[in-house]
C-alpha cells in the first residue's frame, strides 16, 4: 500500500456519450484552475490490493492521503519532500526530494504540458484522454498516466509507475475544490515529531 508516491482503480467512469479528446492545454488550464481540493480516492495497488482513504492537495508541492482501516498510513507532501508514515513503525517516516516523484508534475505552481517537455505520450480511447508524463532530465524516477474525461474537463484517476517497474493506480471520487486547507495538513516535520512516541 505505501508504494503509491514512489510508484496510482480501474473503476467505470460517469463519461459523456459526445467525449471528446482533450489538447494538452485544456488540461494543463484546467490543473492550473484550482489551488486546493479534497475528496476521497480508492488505490489499487500492484499486487492487487486495495484500500481507501481521503485526499487534500494544495497547490503548490503539498498532499495529504490518509489511508482509513486496517492500515491507516498516511503519505505527505511538503516543503519539498514526500513522507512516508508506516504505523507499526517506530523509525519515523521514509522521506524522499518531492522532485523525485512523479506527483511533481500534479503539484507544480504553473502546470504547461503543452510547451514543456514532460509530455512522454498521449492516448484517446473514445471515453478518456490519457497523459503520460515525465521529467525527462529524471526518466528513472518513473512516469505518471493521468487520465482525464471532459464536458467538464476531470482528472478521474491517475497511474504511478515507479523505478522498480511497479503501478499503483488511484482513482478519485467526488472532490471539492476551493476549500480553505491549514498549511498544517501537510507539515511534515511536525506530524513527524507528534507522532514519534512521547511526541504531542
Amino acid at each position: 500500500m505505501l508504494r503509491f508516491i514512489l510508484a496510482p482503480v480501474c473503476m467505470a467512469l460517469a463519461v459523456p456519450v459526445a467525449a471528446e479528446e482533450l489538447s494538452l492545454r485544456q488540461i494543463s488550464d484546467y490543473l492550473n484552475s484550482f489551488a486546493t481540493a479534497q475528496g476521497d480516492f480508492t488505490q489499487i495497488n500492484d499486487d492487487g490490493s486495495m484500500s481507501t482513504g481521503k485526499i487534500w492537495l494544495k497547490r503548490p508541492g503539498r498532499a495529504r492521503f490518509e489511508y482509513g482501516p486496517p492500515n491507516p498510513a498516511l503519505v505527505m507532501a511538503g516543503q519539498g519532500a514526500v513522507a512516508i508514515f508506516d504505523p507499526k513503525s517506530n523509525t519515523g517516516p521514509e522521506t524522499y526530494p518531492l522532485k523525485q516523484t512523479p506527483l511533481n508534475i500534479v503539484l507544480r505552481r504553473d502546470v504547461d504540458l503543452a510547451g514543456s517537455k514532460m509530455v512522454a505520450g498521449k492516448v484517446y480511447d473514445g471515453t478518456a484522454t490519457t497523459v503520460t508524463a515525465m521529467d525527462p532530465d529524471s526518466p528513472e524516477y518513473g512516469n505518471i498516466q493521468l487520465v482525464f474525461t471532459d464536458n467538464p474537463v476531470q482528472l478521474r484517476q491517475w497511474v504511478i509507475n515507479d523505478q522498480s517497474g511497479s503501478a499503483t493506480t488511484v482513482i478519485l471520487g467526488q472532490m471539492q475544490f476551493e476549500t480553505k486547507l491549514s498549511d498544517s495538513l501537510f507539515d511534515i516535520r511536525a506530524t513527524s515529531e507528534r507522532l514519534q512516541p512521547g511526541g504531542k
